[in-house]
């Protein structure tokens, strides 16, 4: 079992940077591929991107391609998400979350660790 901390969020004008951060319990935190997720008040939890286990596959939701980037350090037991130019959509409750098995998937199902969110948001 892993559990998941999640910190960096805050409040940033648009245009502006936000870097995420996801501490993970365990030892066997690099068995595990990661992905952050987000959920706007009165929305569905989205998927934002993934990463496999070992950091070689990335995927990222076209609404955040080219501004996010995802990273973990299995030595240090994080992943973050390095967000830049902020958008006032981009506004939402932002979620780490663990999968056992490996592959980098965008279904919020198919992970079974959750930390309890950290909230971004972004002015106009």
């Amino acid at each position: 079992q892993v559990q998941l901390v999640e910190s960096g969020g805050g409040l940033v004008q648009a245009g502006g940077s936000l870097r995420l951060s996801c501490a993970a319990s365990g030892r066997t935190f690099s068995s595990y591929a990661m992905g952050w997720f987000r959920q706007a008040p009165g929305k569905e939890r989205e998927f934002v991107a993934a990463l496999s286990r070992n950091g070689g596959n990335t995927y990222y939701a076209n609404s955040v391609k080219e501004r996010f980037t995802i990273s973990r350090d299995n030595a240090k037991n994080t992943v973050h998400l390095q967000m830049n130019g902020l958008k006032p959509e981009d506004t939402a409750v932002y979620y780490c979350a663990a999968r056992r098995n490996p592959g980098v998937l965008s279904t919020p199902n198919a992970y079974d660790y959750w930390g309890q969110g950290t909230q971004v948001t972004v002015s106009s």
